[in-house]
């Protein structure tokens, strides 16, 4: 008796693979890519809300600490105690928001080497085309919109950034009430205080250069403009 599998044609075989059988192939590739960064920036906008809504809760609970013990050593306890739980998870989600930065790009860069397919497919829609085509640099950040670059206002701007300053706040904060609780006065607490959030936007930064720059060398354009 005959194996039914015997008559199916291998893979090697593409005699059957029609143009709108490879279209229909890379579209299926592009939707998982779409759904997989719809995935990831779900998450992140729920980490992001969760940091927003702990730092929230922490400012009321010590605005009332404050109000019931006047500042006394109560509430330098329950700082020194609720701050670095803040702080552990704003750093926590910055590490997030930074990894799903390099993810999305990676995802980009793979919907372009996809696009990249379509043109070659059929030629005259290559006009059309309003996202980049290619997996080169400037073809990704065209991708994520007109006249998207890495420019210093983009940067600043974005959402890891924004949960990085807060971050650097509350570190500095936290410094200055630990030089208070250590007999410091109020104005050598305010400069270890500044000291302190310079030191971590100084790491802050490092971290994001050496990211970016991990990112860009990790990247091997296969379809180069």
């Amino acid at each position: 008796m005959n194996d039914p599998l015997s008559t199916t044609p291998p893979f090697t075989d593409r005699s059957g693979v029609t143009d709108a059988v490879r279209a229909q192939i890379l579209a299926t590739e592009h939707w998982s890519l779409l759904a997989t960064g719809s995935m990831t920036w779900n998450e992140v906008f729920s980490r992001a809300s969760m940091f927003i809504t702990v730092l929230s809760a922490a400012v009321v609970a010590l605005a009332l600490v404050a109000q019931v013990t006047a500042f006394g050593p109560a509430f330098y306890t329950f700082a020194l105690l609720t701050l670095p739980i803040v702080l552990l998870v704003g750093l926590a989600t910055l590490i997030r928001l930074s990894d799903a930065n390099g993810e999305d790009y990676g995802l980009v860069i793979g919907m372009n080497r996809l696009r990249h397919a379509y043109p070659e497919l059929a030629p005259e829609l290559e006009p059309y085309f309003l996202t980049g085509h290619t997996d080169d640099e400037a073809s990704v950040w065209q991708s994520y919109g007109a006249g998207a670059r890495l420019r210093l206002s983009r940067i600043l701007a974005g959402t890891p950034n924004l949960v990085a300053a807060i971050n650097i706040v509350i570190f500095g904060v936290f410094a200055a009430l630990v030089a208070q609780t250590l007999g410091a006065s109020d104005q050598t607490a305010l400069v270890v205080g500044v000291l302190a959030a310079l030191a971590l936007t100084a790491a802050l930064v490092l971290f994001t250069s050496r990211l970016i720059a991990a990112t860009r060398l990790a990247h091997r354009p296969r379809f180069p403009a």
